[in-house]
């Protein structure tokens, strides 16, 4: 009951030196996000991991991450900053919006920065919902295979390995 439900589900990777850590599972609350009101009634930047301006999240993370989600009532602008190095990016949930006065980005579009100064503003040019994502890069060699991420090839021979025997553990 209550209407639709939305969830954005986030891997992000890890460190070498932090790839062994024990799993865990993030339920970042309602409650446990930080909440920057936008001037003007122009709605929040739910603040999940990081810090939007004096504003901060719940989340823990290995590295320093900024993710956000900002609810923009139509015609809202708000100003976004993160270091020029951080890989950042954007995903319209909701609606529609103009990053920097001038590219329209509809629902379900991603916007990948280019590294070269990550200042920007989304103007919402209609109620829109954008999750708004940045971190610093790790500069680390990446191998991927299925849902395994590490480090080298091997590493990916070991986790498949581990998987396949069970050191994972079992769901019931």
């Amino acid at each position: 009951t209550g209407g639709d439900f939305q969830m954005v589900q986030l891997w992000v990777n890890l460190p070498a030196k932090d790839k062994m850590s024990k799993p865990k599972y993030q339920n970042i609350t309602n409650e446990q996000m930080g909440k920057y009101p936008v001037p003007n009634n122009g709605g929040v930047v739910e603040v999940i991991a990081g810090q939007y301006k004096d504003v901060k999240g719940g989340a823990s993370t290995f590295t320093p991450v900024h993710i956000y989600n900002a609810k923009l009532n139509k015609g809202a602008n708000t100003a976004f900053s993160f270091p020029s190095n951080y890989n950042t990016a954007l995903l319209v949930i909701e609606g529609a919006i103009k990053v920097n006065g001038s590219e329209q980005v509809p629902t379900d579009h991603f916007v990948l920065f280019e590294n070269d100064g990550e200042e920007f503003t989304v103007e919402a040019t209609e109620n829109a919902v954008v999750l708004i994502l940045s971190g610093e890069p790790i500069r680390e060699s990446i191998a991927a295979h299925g849902p395994f991420v590490m480090n080298t090839r091997q590493e990916i021979i070991e986790a498949v390995e581990d998987f396949n025997s069970g050191k994972f553990g079992h769901l019931e």
